[in-house]
């Protein structure tokens, strides 16, 4: 049955707030009157969480998070009955270990035996990923592989021996050789050399049973070794249910059944919202075990041993959790009872007596529990964030609305506390607002979550609207589909139809509104700007393409031609350069602020470099901030809070919220302004002031 905590936010609230509004002029005249909140410090709301990816051990002893030190981020360790005894990994500095990959999984592992944990370090973020371990015992730290410019991946675990495991090595670009690999000694022994696929496959036994290809009209295709040594097609998915497949990587949702016959995945294969299905490897037969009533699957939890599926989430503006195995039905019912909030798995011992279990809530921080299966007890181990406990902070409104094709577009707003003191999300006026755009697009969606982020924007006085748009996943494969071809045209205009909504419902002043995002966010945000010039007061992009004829270094040209254009052919150029804001960028009626990090293997610098020259030519303000240690987005602590503080600096001159003076905002941080450090109050003292000081 489904399981998930009742909200106390319902749409019916706004209706009956609504109504009472009109009945109690009085009310809204004192509403009217708020005194706008304390500035709340940039540092402490945007500081790095302070306990992140609680997983539980395999044999259950032990408890493993992510906490800074020295503001660089690393693996600690704790029993799982006293988290005081909590005890540092590792020592990394700098840009420390990174905690989630680029769709949100967690980045380390443990070993099946308990004896150590994996996780993978880059150089300063260009994602050439190298595989070390820490032994928790000696708190022995191994680099298990150096191969200087090679990603290496951790696959799986040999179940016959937890010494080992399968690694894939990514020597060639788009065709990932197997490995086995020892765990003591870093020995690498080869099991299959790539044959052409972009992907390889192992079960339990590290031996190869699925491979991936993407084939020229952007579908993709599994295969199976045959008998004489080769591969043969055993599932050709259409183009529009490649992306089921490729969500199921993006949340690690896949898994091998007992003995390996089995592989579970996603698939849209008939209908339109995913099912998770079970493959039949060796006939190719496959059997849906799950569907969600609305929207798509969100997450499986698998047994750690046998890898089967025990229960499974679906989001659409809520998440809820669904029990398959009845054995852990009543666990599910027991959890919804232990705190409020969104609940989810994150970790299970081998033998399923202890859970790690996340509660969210959109105005408090996230709460962590290890849950005891024998005695069906929780223990609170820790909060996300601490230090914003017991903070006056906003709550999200879920919102829906259809585009003006009908599509369903499920987004989130979020009010200054001050400006809807009684919660309804209905402020005493319109009030400026930021679009934050998520990235991806398809493996990232807007979710009712905690982030101290958008508390931030709120608390300098921002509405926050946090939205998702076609691509965003979650929604269907009809809904996922229509981004084809629409990067810069429709999908832009959900953005612009969901300000538009709230406008109308006077929950935003329609010109104060800002665009902000990274990545896919970045892009929108320069789109934005650039193809309907007007429509922002600013933007604010980080790792954001500006030329999408110039293919990203990671993007699969077969894959993405489908979702953005064809480069190999002369109308695809074409719509390639009519969707590039590089070409439009002299039409910007408003300010950017731009911020790269120069060791971005995924968006290159020379994006971001290329469409700040032309803006400057054309006289358009353009702020651009560069950092020589960054990759794809900000790790390093003083970084980040660099960035940001010149980005409420900005905000504050172009739509007129608050802004905390710089003080020592930039101190320990590399950020090089390449243009318009002028346009931002404060900035150049603030870049003199850490000049000074520099040793």
């Amino acid at each position: 049955m489904p399981v998930r905590r009742r909200s106390p936010c319902r749409p019916v609230f706004l209706l009956i707030a609504y109504a009472a509004a009109l009945l109690a002029p009085s009310l809204a005249i004192a509403r009217a009157d708020r005194t706008p909140d304390p500035l709340l410090p940039l540092a402490k709301l945007l500081a790095p969480p302070t306990n992140q990816a609680p997983q539980v051990s395999p044999d259950g002893r032990w408890v493993s998070f992510m906490r800074p030190v020295n503001g660089a981020v690393n693996l600690f360790v704790a029993p799982a009955e006293s988290l005081s005894a909590a005890r540092a990994l590792t020592r990394r500095t700098g840009r420390g270990l990174q905690v989630f990959d680029v769709s949100g999984n967690v980045f380390y592992r443990w070993t099946p035996d308990s004896r150590r944990i994996l996780f993978p370090v880059d150089h300063d973020g260009d994602e050439k990923w190298s595989l070390h371990s820490v032994d928790v015992a000696s708190g022995e730290e191994k680099t298990l592989t150096d191969l200087p410019g090679v990603t290496v991946d951790l696959q799986r675990f040999d179940e016959s021996d937890p010494g080992f495991a399968a690694i894939a090595v990514r020597e060639r670009p788009n065709a990932p050789d197997l490995y086995r690999l020892d765990l003591a000694t870093g020995e690498r022994t080869l099991i299959l050399r790539n044959p052409g696929l972009v992907a390889l496959i192992a079960d339990g036994r590290m031996k190869p049973r699925l491979g991936i290809s993407y084939e020229r009209d952007g579908s993709l295709d599994l295969h199976r070794p045959t008998a004489e040594g080769g591969w043969e097609k055993c599932w050709d998915l259409s183009p529009d249910d490649t992306p089921a497949l490729l969500t199921t990587s993006y949340q690690k949702a896949f898994s091998f059944g007992r003995g390996g016959e089995s592989f579970y995945l996603y698939s849209t294969e008939g209908r339109d919202n995913t099912a998770l299905v079970a493959l039949d490897v060796s006939s190719g037969a496959r059997a849906a075990i799950a569907q969600a009533e609305r929207g798509d699957i969100g997450g499986v939890l698998y047994h750690p041993v046998s890898g089967e599926p025990l229960a499974y989430a679906t989001t659409w503006a809520r998440t809820t959790w669904t029990a398959l195995d009845p054995s852990v039905r009543a666990d599910f019912e027991k959890l919804a009872r232990v705190a409020d909030g969104d609940l989810k798995v994150l970790s299970l011992s081998r033998d399923l007596g202890r859970w790690i279990v996340e509660y969210t809530l959109s105005d408090a921080p996230t709460a962590y529990y290890l849950y005891d299966r024998a005695s069906a007890r929780a223990h609170r181990l820790f909060s996300g964030t601490p230090e914003l406990e017991g903070l006056k902070l906003s709550r999200l409104h879920p919102f829906e609305m259809k585009s003006s094709d009908g599509l369903p577009l499920v987004s989130y707003y979020l009010l200054p506390p001050w400006s809807d003191p009684d919660g309804d999300g209905k402020p005493n006026q319109p009030q400026p607002a930021v679009v934050i755009v998520h990235g991806g697009p398809s493996d990232e969606r807007a979710s009712w979550a905690f982030a101290p982020f958008v508390h931030w924007l709120a608390n300098r006085g921002y509405a926050v609207l946090y939205l998702n748009y076609r691509g965003s996943p979650g929604f269907g494969k009809a809904f996922m589909n229509a981004q084809n071809l629409e990067w810069g045209g429709r999908m832009s205009r959900d953005l612009l139809e969901q300000v538009e909504w709230t406008a109308a419902r006077g929950i935003v002043a329609r010109d104060r509104v800002a665009i902000m995002g990274g990545s896919y966010g970045g892009y929108a945000t320069l789109a934005g700007m650039t193809l309907t010039p007007g429509q922002y007061a600013c933007g604010i992009s980080l790792v954001g393409p500006s030329n999408i004829e110039t293919f990203m270094p990671h993007w699969n040209v077969d894959r993405m031609s489908k979702i953005v254009g064809d480069p190999r052919t002369e109308e695809g150029r074409a719509h390639l350069r009519s969707r590039s804001p590089v070409n439009f960028a002299a039409q910007a009626r408003g300010p950017l602020l731009i911020g790269q990090g120069a060791n971005d293997s995924r968006v290159p610098q020379a994006q971001s470099d290329t469409i700040v020259t032309v803006m400057r030519a054309a006289g358009a303000p353009v702020v651009y901030a560069v950092y020589p240690d960054e990759g794809h987005g900000l790790l390093r602590a003083p970084n980040s809070r660099s960035f940001w503080a010149i980005a409420e600096q900005f905000l504050a001159r172009a739509i007129g919220g608050r802004a905390e003076p710089f003080g020592d905002a930039l101190e320990g941080s590399s950020v090089s302004i390449r243009a318009g450090a002028d346009w931002v109050p404060g900035l150049a003292e603030a870049l003199a002031k850490r000049g000074a000081n520099k040793p």
